[in-house]
């Protein structure tokens, strides 16, 4: 049987490789969006065990939503990455300093 503890180390495990990613590695634009959903998953894997070993499923309806707005974020992230390649030739976030309207 898989005990609360268990799923617990692993969300910890996985949100600390995320934030090694986004600690590490401040180049690439991609590779922190990738760290950002990997956060989230971490999250996530949290709130459905605490909902499945409480008995509640409030857990799961926040996972719900927080799954909603990762894919939106996703989205719009990628399509900004994929504008930003085209114009700059370049994802690379030290190219990206100067703004332009």
């Amino acid at each position: 049987m898989i005990e609360l503890t268990d799923f617990l180390i692993l969300g910890a495990i996985l949100f600390t490789i995320s934030m090694a990613g986004i600690f590490l590695n401040r180049k690439n634009v991609l590779i922190l969006l990738m760290a950002i959903e990997l956060m989230l998953l971490a999250v996530n894997i949290n709130f459905v065990a605490f909902s499945h070993y409480m008995g509640d499923i409030s857990g799961q309806i926040f996972v719900f939503f927080i799954l909603t707005v990762a894919a939106a974020e996703a989205a719009i992230g990628l399509a900004i990455l994929v504008l930003l390649f085209r114009n700059r030739h370049t994802i690379n976030v030290d190219d990206l300093d100067e703004l332009r309207g």
